[in-house]
């Protein structure tokens, strides 16, 4: 994790502010919307709603598509369906209806028909049509229980007709709804301003008559109803609820209802009507179709109410649809309303606080993790600030969504850019200077200490790791120096990258030895294990080099490693004004002494006994000798790695075994038997040809008596 510095927090808080702010501005302001949609789908997705629809305060009497096709409508125009209207309008009232409302216009009257018929037009032959509809209109006018609807427009307004609007004494409200920028409907109008006084709009004539209170404003400008605050993010508007997506709203077929009338079934309008608010609508699939809140998820025109009298049609199963009939846009504010349930939004200061918020945490993340931390986080907080939402909106609290989530996802990218472009600067200057020079532990903690790197040391457990190229002068002597750089350079290159794959790190090169060491800087419990690994690795690469490379090919060389583990003394070592990231003990001597006595027994890896007891597990193991190394005085036992644990061939098996016998003899002092057993494993097996000659010389000669089955190694 990066340290972050007093510009860091600076820049971060820089950009909080102006990405939150960016995203909760005007001309982002359709975001809000979208917020809304998502938390819609989410809310329903996730959780659902299982109100049932008969405990809905409102339903809708709809004019569908069973009604076109279901005699004595179909094939006649609407003009000639107010008798019928009028009809079922007076079954509801008789049933129980607190409040009819027309979510239909009845513009013209088949009255005021020219259409020639005969010797007289339509209209002159129609005279009186209309009578018992309009007479059906006062009655409920006068009840206080009907309300006819209109679009106000001061282009093209749609009104019923003047008939009907004297029958009713202009008890008419508007059904003009509040379309956003992107042509969804997401508020409803709460009221219109007619004849400079505010008059309510249908939704909350409906639900105020069905309360039997009459709508408020207070002061501030909000309206109450029945002492609810209707809450209002945009003046003078509703945010509508679509807790159900529609389904919680019954739907009854006009034709139905009409031919319940004829069956005589007064308990079914009983049933289905006592103590509700009713809207007469249209529900059909390509008229007065609107786009509301439910659009990403689908919602419902409704759910199928009981029927009385007709079968139900075939074919009418719901799916559900991107738009639902405009009738239930109202149904959805009138329940709203009377059920205290519309949402409540955030205002903009409170949005931008929120989007700030939301940012500068990002951005400080971002500031202080790399990009793909920095972009988990920016997940995580999303699906932990989504599930807060969800749950605010199960309780009517719209929380912005898209806004925080937007701001957060720019703050991210700003704030990578800020740190690429400056704060970032020094650090890639840092470590691209010292990379070639220090362990990436190292630089790791010069730039997060913000320090460079001072003289100390500690004692660390480690695994050394010694190697050195075979007769190397006498080949170079015959290369020309650009040959001999381009050859050490590629021999340089790979061993490097096996040993930094395996966790090493190399303290030095020294002409064509390389030494490094495991378990530093980076801590490493398996060190020795990794050791050994990055020793056979070498191994088997230099072959693959001798065969392959051109630079290699015909030049046979071949290279000694020396491991040894134990306590060594790791750090910064050096003058005050230069010094070098390295390592100091007996550890470090001793595997330079083992990388050396490899050319005593024709070995390519040497380890101490060290070094096998914290990697034996892992590979498969022969005991060369006992040894004492130039500079010390205790014997140790030497081994030489064959190959992993439990991979040796039969043939390794079986010389290893020889091997492991042959020197036991040569331990007991049966020199003659040594021999023997080392000579028949000599064939390609330099260690056993070279105490097989041993062997063969102390047979002829035996040792004093004080003699000791230790091989004392002269020179490194």
């Amino acid at each position: 994790m990066r340290r972050i510095g007093r510009r860091d927090i600076v820049a971060a808080i820089v950009i909080a502010l102006v990405t939150g702010a960016a995203f909760t501005s005007p001309p982002l302001q359709r975001l809000q919307g979208l917020s809304l949609d998502i938390l819609t789908a989410l809310r329903w997705t996730l959780i659902g709603d299982r109100r049932d629809p008969a405990t809905s305060p409102v339903v809708v009497v709809a004019i569908d598509g069973e009604t076109y096709e279901t005699p004595p409508f179909k094939g006649s125009p609407t003009q000639t369906w107010t008798r019928e209207v009028g009809r079922v309008l007076g079954s509801i009232t008789e049933g129980g209806a607190k409040v009819i409302g027309f979510d239909v216009i009845f513009k013209n009257s088949i009255e005021q028909s020219d259409i020639p018929f005969g010797d007289a037009p339509v209209g002159a032959r129609m005279k009186g049509f209309d009578r018992d509809y309009l007479i059906a209109l006062r009655k409920l006018s006068d009840s206080g229980k009907l309300v006819l609807g209109e679009i106000l427009s001061n282009d093209h307004p749609d009104s019923p007709f003047a008939a009907q609007r004297l029958a009713v004494k202009n008890n008419v409200r508007a059904l003009n709804v509040y379309t956003d920028d992107d042509d969804v409907i997401r508020r409803m109008p709460l009221s219109f301003s007619i004849g400079g006084k505010p008059i309510p709009a249908m939704a909350v004539e409906l639900a105020s008559r069905a309360l039997a209170l009459p709508p408020e404003t207070g002061p501030s400008g909000t309206m109450s109803l029945s002492g609810y605050a209707i809450p209002s993010a945009e003046p003078n508007t509703l945010t509508l609820n679509f807790r159900g997506m529609g389904r919680d709203v019954p739907a009854y077929s006009f034709a139905d209802l009409r031919a319940c009338i004829e069956k005589g079934d007064t308990d079914f309008f009983r049933r289905a009507f006592d103590g509700k608010v009713v809207l007469l609508g249209t529900i059909l699939n390509f008229e007065d179709r609107k786009l509301t809140s439910m659009h990403l998820s689908g919602g419902y025109d409704g759910s199928p109410a009981a029927r009385c009298a007709l079968p139900t049609p075939a074919g009418t199963a719901q799916k559900a649809r991107n738009d639902i009939a405009g009738v239930f846009v109202h149904a959805t504010a009138v329940r709203n309303l009377i059920e205290r349930d519309a949402v409540a939004e955030l205002g903009v200061p409170q949005r931008t606080v929120l989007a700030i918020g939301f940012a500068m945490v990002i951005a400080f993340a971002a500031g202080m993790l790399a990009p793909t931390g920095a972009m988990l986080s920016w997940l995580a907080l999303t699906a932990a600030y989504t599930t807060v939402a969800v749950s605010a909106f199960v309780h009517a609290l719209a929380l912005p969504l898209t806004e925080p989530v937007l701001a957060g996802l720019t703050a991210i990218a700003m704030m990578i850019g800020y740190r690429f472009v400056i704060a970032d600067r020094e650090e890639r200057f840092l470590r691209k200077s010292f990379a070639f020079y220090l362990a990436p532990e190292v630089i790791d903690s010069m730039v997060a200490s913000g320090k460079m790197p001072a003289l100390g040391g500690e004692m660390r457990d480690i695994t050394m790791f010694f190697s050195d190229l075979a007769g190397f002068s006498s080949i170079a002597e015959k290369m020309t120096p650009a040959e001999l750089v381009a050859l050490m350079n590629d021999y340089l290159s790979a061993m490097t990258d096996i040993i930094e794959s395996h966790g090493g790190y190399v303290d030095k090169y020294i002409g064509d030895s390389v030494v490094a060491m495991f378990g530093a800087p980076a801590d490493d419990p398996d060190h020795a294990r990794h050791a050994v690994a990055a020793a056979l690795q070498c191994r088997d690469r230099l072959k693959e080099l001798n065969d392959s490379h051109p630079a290699f090919q015909g030049r046979g060389l071949a290279h000694r490693i020396g491991l040894n583990s134990g306590k060594a003394v790791v750090g910064n070592i050096g003058s005050r004004r230069r010094f070098n990231y390295t390592v100091m003990s007996d550890t470090v001597n001793l595997a330079s002494r083992l990388e050396g006595a490899n050319k005593y027994y024709g070995t390519v890896i040497m380890a101490s006994e060290a070094t096998v007891n914290q990697s034996r597990s892992a590979y498969t193991w022969r005991e060369l000798d006992m040894v004492k190394v130039q500079g010390r005085d205790e014997p140790i036992r030497v081994y030489e790695p064959l190959t992993d644990k439990n991979q040796e061939t039969e043939e390794q098996g079986l010389r290893a075994a020889t091997y492991a016998r042959a020197l036991a003899c040569w331990r007991a002092r049966d020199f003659a038997r040594a021999a023997e057993l080392f000579e028949s494993a000599a064939g390609d097996d330099p260690p056993s040809r070279y105490f097989a000659k041993r062997a063969r010389a102390l047979a002829a000669n035996p040792p004093p008596a004080d003699w000791t089955p230790v091989n004392t190694l002269e020179g490194k």
